[in-house]
C-alpha cells in the first residue's frame, strides 16, 4: 500500500475534502464512482452523519465496509438499506424527486452546467473516447441540485462550447422544450476553487479560490468570460482531522486517492 507524506496534500485529497464540506445539511445523495464516492464517505464521517448514499446499480442507503471499485461492486450490497431494480430507481427514486444532490464528474463543462462525458474532439474521430452518460442525464434532470468535481481546470475542460453534450443542464433542456425537475449544477469544485450558480438562467460564477490561487488565474484557466462574485472567499485548506479520516478510514487502500 502506498502512503502520502503527512505534509503533502494531493489534488484528489483537496477535491474530496472540499467537496465533502459542500454536503453539509444534505440528506440523500446520488453518488458517482471516484471522487464523488470519496467526498460522500468523508461527509458521512464529518458534516453529514445522516447522509443516505444511492448508487446507479440500485443500492440505496449503502454502508460499504470498503470503497466500491465500480457501481456493481458487491461490497455495496452488504449492509445496504435496500437494493431495488433500476426501473424503480430511475422511475420512482429519481423521477419522484427524492434525491437532494446528484454528485457527478465530467470531462467538460460549459458556463450553464451542461456536461460532456462522451468524447473529446470530433464524434466520428475523437482524440479521446469516454465512458458516456450512464445515468447522468436522469441525475441532472431529476436531482434537486447537482455537484460536479473536476480534476483539471483549464480552457479545454471549462469550455465555451462542449465537444459533445452528454448531459444537458436545465437551461439547455428548456431550450429544447424539456422541463427538468431540478436546478441543475449548483456547485463545481476544481483544483483552483469553487464555481456556483443558483439555478436556471444563471451562469456559473467564481465564488471561492484555494489558498495561493488568484481570481486572474481562474479566469485565465476558463474557456469563457467567467463571472466573478462580488466577494470571493478563500477555501480553508484541508484540516489534519479531515485528511486523517480520508487517508486512514475512507480510502486506506488508495482505491481513488492519488
Amino acid at each position: 500500500m502506498t502512503t502520502t507524506a503527512p505534509g503533502t496534500i494531493t489534488s484528489s485529497e483537496l477535491l474530496s475534502v472540499v467537496a465533502s464540506r459542500e454536503l453539509a445539511a444534505r440528506r440523500t445523495v446520488f453518488a458517482g464512482i471516484g471522487l464523488p464516492t470519496l467526498a460522500t464517505e468523508l461527509a458521512h464521517l464529518t458534516v453529514a452523519p445522516d447522509i443516505e448514499v444511492v448508487y446507479e446499480s440500485g443500492v440505496c442507503g449503502a454502508h460499504p465496509s470498503r470503497l466500491p471499485e465500480t457501481i456493481a461492486d458487491a461490497v455495496l450490497i452488504t449492509g445496504a438499506e435496500a437494493v431495488i431494480s433500476m426501473p424503480m430507481l430511475f422511475g420512482c427514486v429519481l423521477q419522484g424527486g427524492h434525491i437532494d444532490v446528484g454528485f457527478l464528474g465530467a470531462a467538460q463543462i460549459d458556463r450553464w452546467g451542461s456536461l460532456n462525458t462522451s468524447v473529446i474532439g470530433d464524434w466520428d474521430s475523437p482524440s479521446v473516447r469516454l465512458p458516456g452518460s450512464g445515468g447522468g442525464v436522469e441525475v441532472m434532470a431529476n436531482s434537486r441540485e447537482v455537484f460536479v468535481v473536476m480534476r483539471r481546470h483549464h480552457p479545454r475542460s471549462f469550455t465555451a462550447e462542449l465537444d459533445f453534450c452528454t448531459t444537458p443542464g436545465p437551461d439547455r433542456a428548456l431550450a429544447e422544450g424539456i422541463r427538468p425537475l431540478g436546478a441543475g449544477v449548483t456547485r463545481v469544485i476544481t483544483e483552483l476553487g469553487i464555481l456556483a450558480r443558483e439555478g436556471v438562467g444563471e451562469e456559473l460564477r467564481l465564488v471561492a479560490v484555494h489558498p495561493g490561487v488568484t481570481v486572474e488565474q481562474v479566469r485565465a484557466a476558463t474557456g469563457w468570460d467567467l463571472r466573478v462574485a462580488d466577494t470571493v472567499e478563500e477555501v480553508p485548506p484541508p484540516a489534519e482531522d479531515e485528511l486523517r479520516l480520508l487517508r486512514e478510514d475512507v480510502d486506506p487502500d488508495r482505491v481513488y486517492l492519488r
